[in-house]
């Protein structure tokens, strides 16, 4: 009569280490993650309905250039918008408003900075794109 053996795991994860991995990687960053690792890496804010067009136009350029992009079209005032994101740990905002449309540019607001900048649209991409993907080489 045979009998019967019993298979035995020691041990096995499949997924453990990356899982660990990630969490060491957001615990490290407290979730302000850098601008080529970011979830999120930009949200195009324009300032009322007006440049909501602008907006969109803005955020498909970005994301064509290779980085991530959101609209927030939310009718909630400014401040409201920037304080939201930045809670949120977006690196870049940018505003859109009468001034960037006219000059074709957007006004740069990063991530636990008070100081803003105007940047010129194709100079705000190539500048950026080269950002992310220098880091991920």
């Amino acid at each position: 009569m045979e009998q019967k053996k019993v298979p035995v795991m020691l041990h096995r994860a499949l997924f453990g280490s990356l899982e660990r991995f990630i969490g060491i990687l957001i615990e490290n960053y407290a979730g302000k993650f850098p601008f080529w690792i970011s979830p999120l890496q930009t949200v195009v804010i324009p300032i009322s309905e007006d440049f909501e067009d602008y907006a969109k136009k803005v955020s498909d350029k970005i994301k064509e250039a290779g980085m991530s992009s959101l609209v927030d079209l939310k009718n909630h005032n400014l401040n409201y918008k920037i304080r939201e994101h930045s809670l949120a740990k977006v690196p870049i905002l940018l505003i859109c408003g009468k001034k960037e449309v006219d000059s074709n540019s957007v006004t740069i607001r990063r991530l636990d900075s008070n100081k803003q900048e105007n940047m010129e649209l194709n100079k705000f991409l190539k500048t950026f794109s080269a950002l992310n993907k220098a880091s991920s080489n």
